[in-house]
C-alpha cells in the first residue's frame, strides 16, 4: 500500500505561493535556516513554508515548451553545511505513478525528479541527483556532452506518496561537492521531472527550442551566503575475503584463499581541489559483466569501468570529438579498465583558479606474468582544461603506459567552442610514441578529429572529419581501429504531429566514407532511418544500411536492415526488442562473405515495489554465402531476480547460459549499502560446463560439471571529518 499524507493545507499553500515565488530570470536565493528539515519525504516541516520556490515547469522531451498536466513546485533551503531541495509533484492520476524500491542508480525507468547542479556556475560540468517517489537515488556527472552514470556521491533523500501525487526531499552535504570558496558562493541549477508513462521530461528553467539540449548554457544562477569551507578528510578502510575453487581432473579443489585489507583516503587541499590516495585498493566488482558474443570479432570487447577509485572525476578525461559517431573508432583516450590490478594509486583533481580544471592520476599496476620478478606497469595521466565563454573550453592531456620493456605515450590538445546558440565545434589532435616490443603499431603516430554539431528542437546535424595514422597506439584508452581517414555527415529533422498516436517522428540520413590506409581502398556506410515516439511510452525504429567494409585488403558488403521497439508497456512491464539482419564478414586469416542475423530481446517485470525480474536473450547466427553453410549460432540467455528488502538491502540471483560454449554461470549476492563507501557484500558464484573427466581428459557431456566456484565477502566503512 502506498502511504498517503498531506503536504500542507491548500489555503496556506496559496498564501505561500503568492509570497515566495521566484520571478523568472532572477537568480535563485535559497533561504538560510538554523532548523533544517527532517529528510523523510514529507513536506510538513514549517521551514518549507518560508522557503522560496519555483514552479511552472515546461516540457523539453519529447517536445519543447509545452505546459504539463503534472505541475511541479521546488523549494530551496540551506544551512552552513548542506543544501536542501523539496519537490511537490502533482499528478492528476496518482495510481499511474511508476515507482519501486530498487538498487542505487536502477530507478531511471520510474517517475523521478532531478537536481542538476553546476556547483561552480562555470557551464563546464554538473552533478545530477535523481530521486524516484520511493526515495531511491541515482547520480551522475555531465561534462563535454557526456553523462557519466557511474559516479556515486554521498547525499540523502526520501520520497513519499501524497493524495495529490508525491513529494521528495533532498539533502546534499557540502562535503560531497566541489565549489568555489568565494562569499557569496554562486552555483546554477536546472530542475527536472520525468513522467514515465509518457516519456515526458519537463524543467525549470525552460529550455529554448533553438538551443536544444545544451543544458549547461541554460541553467539558472543560485546564490548562497556564508557557506562553510571544508578541509575535507575521508578514510575508507575495506576488508575483502575471497575463496576460489577450480576444476582438477573432474573435481573441485581450492585455488585461492585470500584475505586482504585496503585503505583509501581523501584530503581537500581546498573546497575545490581534492587529493585521493589508495594502497592495495579493493576494486572487486559485485556483479560479473553480462556475457557478450565473443566469436568472429574484428575488435576487442569493451567493458565499462565499475571501480570506485577510478570513477570519481572520470568525466574530466572526456576528450572532445571522440565517440563522435557510430563509425568513430576512438571511443576514449583514457579507459581506466586497462589498469587491471593496481597496487597503489594517487589522484589530484579539481579547480585551480576560476577557469582551470586539472586531474593528475598515477597508478602502479601489477602484471600477471611479472609478479614473481616484481615487474609493474606505471600509468601516469595528466589532464588540463581551461574554461572559456559559456560551455567552451581548451584542454590538454598527457598519458603513458610505462613498462620495463618499453612505453606507450600519448599527448595532445582538444577544444570545444560554441559558435552559436545551437552549434559547437569540437576538435582534438593527439600524438603517440610506442617502443613496446609486442604485437601492435610501433613508432610515432597521430590522431586528428574535428566535429561541427548543430542541435535544435526541429533539426540536428553534424559533420565529422577524422584521421588516425596506422601506427597510432593508445594502450590506456579504447581504439578499435587505426590507419583510417573518414568523413561523416548526419542530418535529422524532427516532426511533432498533432496526433493521438505519435509524440514525435524523426527522419535521419547518415553517410560516412572511410579510407583504409594500409590497402588504399575506400569503404562506405550509409543509412536512412525512421524513428517513432509513441504516446504510450514506446519507441520504434527502422533503419536500412547500405555499406561495405575493407578487411585484409578485400572489400566486403555489410548491408543490413535494423529494427527495434522498446519502452514501457505497463507500470510493471517494459520491453526491448531489436534485430539486425544482413551481410557480414567472417574475420579470419582467410576472410569470406556471409550473412548474419543478430537478435536481442529483454524485458523487465516488476510485480511489486520490491521484486524485479530482468530477462534477456541474445541470438546471433552466421551463414557462409558460398554453399549457404551455417558457420555458427551463438545464443546467450540471462535471468536476474532482485528482491529489494528496503532502500539499503537487496538480495539478487543471476543465471546466465551460453549455449555456444555450453557454459552456465550462477551468481548470488546479498548487498547492504548505507551510503557509497559504507557497504557489506556477500557473494557466491559458480561456473558449470557440459563436460566430464574421462580417460585422463575432458570430453563433452549432456550434464553440467561445476568447474569453478567462488565466495567473497567485502566490508568497508566511509569515515568523514
Amino acid at each position: 500500500m502506498k502511504s498517503i499524507h498531506k503536504t500542507m493545507p491548500c489555503v496556506a499553500l496559496l498564501v505561500i505561493l503568492s509570497l515566495q515565488s521566484v520571478s523568472a530570470g532572477e537568480p535563485l536565493k535559497p533561504l538560510r535556516t538554523d532548523k533544517p528539515p527532517v529528510i523523510d519525504g514529507k513536506l510538513d516541516d514549517l521551514v518549507w513554508q518560508k522557503a522560496p520556490f519555483v514552479t511552472g515547469f515546461k516540457t523539453f522531451i519529447p517536445y519543447f515548451g509545452r505546459d504539463v498536466a503534472e505541475q511541479t513546485t521546488v523549494y530551496m533551503l540551506y544551512d552552513a553545511e548542506n543544501l536542501y531541495f523539496a519537490f511537490d509533484c502533482y499528478d492528476p492520476d496518482p495510481s499511474k505513478i511508476k515507482s519501486a524500491l530498487a538498487e542505487r542508480d536502477k530507478m531511471r525507468a520510474d517517475d523521478w525528479i532531478c537536481v542538476n547542479l553546476d556547483s561552480f556556475n562555470d557551464q563546464q560540468a554538473l552533478y545530477c541527483f535523481y530521486v524516484n517517489p520511493a526515495g531511491i537515488q541515482g547520480d551522475s556527472k555531465f561534462s563535454a556532452g557526456v553523462e557519466d552514470m557511474t559516479v556515486d556521491v554521498v547525499w540523502y533523500s526520501a520520497g513519499a506518496f501524497t493524495e495529490r501525487g508525491y513529494s521528495v526531499e533532498v539533502q546534499i552535504p557540502l562535503k560531497s561537492l566541489r565549489y568555489s570558496d568565494k562569499n557569496p558562493t554562486e552555483m546554477s541549477v536546472f530542475f527536472e521531472r520525468y513522467v514515465s508513462r509518457r516519456t515526458e521530461h519537463s524543467s525549470y528553467p525552460h529550455l529554448s527550442p533553438q538551443k536544444g539540449y545544451a543544458f549547461l548554457t541554460q541553467m539558472t544562477p543560485m546564490v548562497y551566503y556564508d557557506l562553510k569551507l571544508y578541509t575535507l578528510f575521508e578514510l575508507l578502510p575495506a576488508i575483502t575475503y575471497s575463496r576460489k575453487y577450480g576444476d582438477n581432473q573432474g573435481k573441485l579443489s581450492s585455488t585461492e584463499n585470500r584475505a586482504e585489507m585496503s585503505l583509501t583516503t581523501k584530503y581537500g587541499l581546498t573546497s575545490d581541489l581534492i587529493l585521493d590516495a589508495t594502497y592495495n585498493p579493493d576494486f572487486s566488482q559485485i556483479e560479473a559483466d553480462a556475457g557478450q558474443v565473443d566469436v568472429n570479432l574484428r575488435y576487442q570487447l569493451f567493458f565499462p569501468e565499475k571501480r570506485p577509485f577510478f570513477l570519481e572525476g572520470k568525466e574530466i578525461f572526456t576528450i572532445a570529438a571522440t565517440s563522435a559517431s557510430e563509425l568513430d573508432p576512438l571511443s576514449s583516450v583514457i579507459h581506466t579498465r586497462k589498469i587491471v590490478d593496481p597496487l597503489v594509486g594517487i589522484k589530484l583533481s579539481g579547480k585551480v583558479g576560476d577557469d582551470n580544471t586539472v586531474s593528475v592520476l598515477y597508478s602502479m599496476d601489477e602484471l600477471p606474468d611479472g609478479k614473481s620478478s616484481g615487474t609493474y606497469a606505471h600509468f601516469p595521466i595528466i589532464r588540463f582544461k581551461r574554461a572559456l565563454t559559456g560551455d567552451s573550453f581548451l584542454g590538454g592531456i598527457v598519458a603513458s603506459n610505462e613498462l620495463k620493456t618499453g612505453f606507450n605515450r600519448v599527448g595532445g590538445v582538444d577544444a570545444q567552442i560554441r559558435v552559436g546558440e545551437s552549434s559547437t565545434i569540437e576538435a582534438h589532435g593527439l600524438l603517440s610514441r610506442t617502443t613496446i616490443p609486442e604485437d601492435g603499431p610501433q613508432g610515432t603516430g597521430h590522431a586528428l578529429g574535428i566535429r561541427y554539431r548543430y542541435d535544435t528542437e526541429a533539426l540536428d546535424y553534424d559533420i565529422i572529419l577524422k584521421e588516425i595514422a596506422s601506427n597510432f597506439r593508445i594502450d590506456m584508452g579504447y581504439l578499435a581501429r587505426s590507419g583510417i581517414q573518414s568523413g561523416t555527415a548526419r542530418f535529422r529533422p524532427k516532426f511533432y504531429p498533432s496526433s493521438g498516436i505519435f509524440h514525435r517522428i524523426d527522419l535521419e540520413g547518415f553517410t560516412g566514407q572511410t579510407k583504409d590506409k594500409p590497402s588504399g581502398m575506400w569503404e562506405t556506410f550509409n543509412h536512412a532511418s525512421l524513428g517513432l515516439y509513441l504516446r504510450n511510452a514506446l519507441t520504434a525504429r527502422a533503419r536500412y544500411i547500405y555499406s561495405t567494409e575493407v578487411f585484409l585488403n578485400q572489400r566486403f558488403r555489410t548491408d543490413a536492415l535494423v529494427t527495434s521497439v522498446s519502452g514501457l508497456v505497463t507500470n510493471w512491464l517494459s520491453i526491448s526488442l531489436s534485430n539486425r539482419s544482413g551481410k557480414a564478414i567472417f574475420y579470419s586469416a582467410s576472410p569470406y562473405q556471409g550473412t548474419s542475423s543478430q537478435t536481442s530481446a529483454s524485458t523487465t517485470v516488476q510485480p511489486s515495489e520490491q521484486l524485479r525480474a530482468d530477462l534477456s536473450l541474445v541470438y546471433v547466427t552466421f551463414h557462409r554465402d558460398s554453399g549457404d553453410v551455417k558457420i555458427y549460432e551463438y545464443p546467450i540467455s540471462r535471468a536476474k531476480l532482485t528482491y529489494q528488502l528496503n532502500k539499503y538491502l537487496f538480495f539478487r540471483g543471476i543465471v546466465e547460459y551460453n549455449n555456444f560454449r555450453k557454459q552456465m554461470l550462477t551468481d548470488f549476492l546479498a548487498s547492504f549499502t548505507y551510503i557509497p563507501g559504507t557497504v557489506v557484500h556477500l557473494g557466491y558464484g559458480s561456473l558449470y560446463q557440459k563436460i566430464k573427466w574421462e580417460n585422463d581428459s575432458y570430453v563433452g557431456s549432456d550434464r553440467f560439471l561445476e568447474t569453478k566456484r567462488g565466495l567473497f565477502f567485502k566490508m568497508s566503512y566511509l569515515w568523514r571529518m
